[in-house]
């Protein structure tokens, strides 16, 4: 079987899956061909869902009322997978896509449906979660907090380089010869292909203007473009970031160390955008994390300025973001998640907080002037540096900071040490919490638990160990990504 753009599958002509995974052989050759089959609604990760013969088939791509042709590409014992091959009738649900991109790039996969619509099914995907998953009862979910951009909303954007562009199905059948350089995102589940992007709605200017211009210097000047199969080329990956207050990063990941080649791109990009921290970073590892190697700051300042008013309304929090940090990545959005948590959480004067996975210690700072104290934790300690400057930049001094990984530090000697918490914050990546976090939190007994997490699955899970002593009495879905599947969602739980 041959795949696009020339590369051999690597399997041969039949795809093998374990059987005690509940699938089996299926001959590539042997194509199973759905036709005319109506999409009933929209599902997990970003799928939809039809029924063919009381069979469940999940389908990338489409929308519900789309009469489709759908190819088999994974047949298993109770259901199917597919792609859309053909419409033979479009559903009056859809709307016109707003990106020349769509449908290839993957980022925006339901610019297709109406806002609301989507708003709808991600609160739905919240409560099948926990009814599924959870296994315990659930308060009533509280109307999800839309977001008032759909466009331009993101503050951080990562685009990759590639000497191995991804070409459409038109240029390949044309026999031309094209220009294989590119700068954009990865196609979905193929590492190895970029697609050249012009035009991102992700996130506003001057992001698409910088990411052209780095693309239309390096053609100009004959800058090698990394080549991930051979671990070489110059131009391997540019992180920007476009602050709220107006502020602008730009990270330029390099795959050699050529200062004579790449430095005057740096001067290029400076003299003619109003950068506000221009950094590169040397990276020659396999990999494109740059955690653990020095960026180096070649212009304007080591960081930008995030702003967010204060949950009483009276100014601003100031908080410093470094090429490290994280930050959610919704600015606008994250202000309505955070004032919610901050709503659910009611903190108490004389009250201890721990804000657990503290980041850049947003939360921390953003709860601190109603709490007694308030102690962040968090894996990277650039970060947890970051979170020292951003109280001390914002008057706060009842707050205390430490690095570490969140299993190792925070123990019961820890508590011991620092307060028994009144009220945990909890804030974990989409893998949620390690189960000695959750057993620590349940030896320490805070009265209320706040639960933010960008993956409802995970939540639900961590929930049902807390259960036992802990009720779930709020939820509130906040919908920080428009046009795609993903959702966040705060918990608050209280001690039985």
């Amino acid at each position: 079987m041959i795949l696009q753009n020339g590369k051999q599958n690597l399997h041969g002509k039949k795809q093998i899956i374990e059987e005690e995974f509940g699938y089996f052989c299926i001959p590539m050759r042997k194509k199973i061909l759905l036709e005319e089959i109506e999409i009933q609604e929209v599902v997990a990760e970003g799928k939809t869902m039809a029924k063919v013969d009381d069979r469940v088939v999940f389908i990338k791509g489409g929308a519900p009322g789309d009469i489709v042709d759908i190819r088999v590409t994974n047949k298993r014992k109770s259901f199917y997978e597919g792609v859309v091959t053909h419409y033979h009738n479009h559903s009056d649900l859809r709307i016109d896509s707003f990106c020349s991109h769509f449908e290839t790039c993957g980022g925006c996969k339901w610019q297709h449906l109406p806002y609301d619509y989507q708003l709808s099914f991600k609160q739905k995907q919240v409560i099948d979660n926990f009814e599924r998953l959870g296994k315990f009862p659930i308060p009533e979910v509280t109307p999800i907090l839309g977001s008032e951009e759909t466009q331009y909303y993101r503050n951080k954007l990562e685009f990759s380089f590639s000497n191995n562009r991804w070409l459409t199905k038109a240029e390949i059948d044309s026999g031309e010869e094209f220009e294989r350089n590119a700068l954009g995102f990865h196609i979905p589940g193929r590492f190895d292909k970029i697609l050249d992007i012009n035009h991102c709605y992700l996130q506003p200017e001057p992001s698409n203007g910088i990411r052209n211009r780095i693309r239309e210097y390096a053609l100009e000047n004959n800058l090698s473009f990394y080549n991930i199969y051979e671990n070489h080329g110059l131009l391997r990956n540019v992180v920007i970031r476009t602050a709220s207050t107006g502020q602008v990063m730009v990270i330029l990941q390099l795959g050699a160390d050529q200062p004579d080649l790449f430095k005057p791109l740096l001067e290029a990009l400076n003299a003619e955008f109003a950068i506000t921290s221009l950094n590169y970073v040397v990276n020659l590892k396999k990999n494109d994390t740059f955690s653990d190697l020095e960026v180096i700051n070649y212009a304007g300042m080591p960081y930008i300025e995030e702003q967010m008013q204060r949950p009483d309304g009276d100014g601003h929090l100031t908080f410093r973001v470094g090429p490290k940090s994280f930050y959610q990545t919704n600015s606008k959005q994250a202000e309505k998640l955070y004032l919610r948590v901050y709503e659910l959480a009611d903190i108490k004067p004389d009250e201890v907080v721990y804000d657990l996975y503290t980041g850049t210690g947003t939360i921390a700072n953003y709860i601190a002037n109603q709490a007694k104290s308030v102690i962040g934790l968090e894996y990277v300690e650039e970060a947890i540096a970051d979170a020292k400057i951003n109280s001390e930049i914002n008057s706060i001094d009842n707050t205390s900071f430490f690095a570490g990984d969140m299993k190792d530090i925070l123990t019961i000697d820890f508590i011991d040490q620092n307060g028994r918490p009144d009220v945990i914050i909890t804030d974990p990546p989409r893998a949620g919490m390690h189960k000695d976090v959750i057993e620590t939190i349940l030896t320490a007994a805070p009265d209320r638990i706040v639960y933010v997490s960008c993956n409802p699955a995970t939540q639900a899970r961590d929930i049902s160990l807390l259960s036992e002593d802990y009720a779930v009495v709020a939820f509130q879905p906040v919908d920080m990504f428009p046009h795609t599947h993903h959702v966040e969602n705060i918990a608050l739980l209280k001690r039985k």
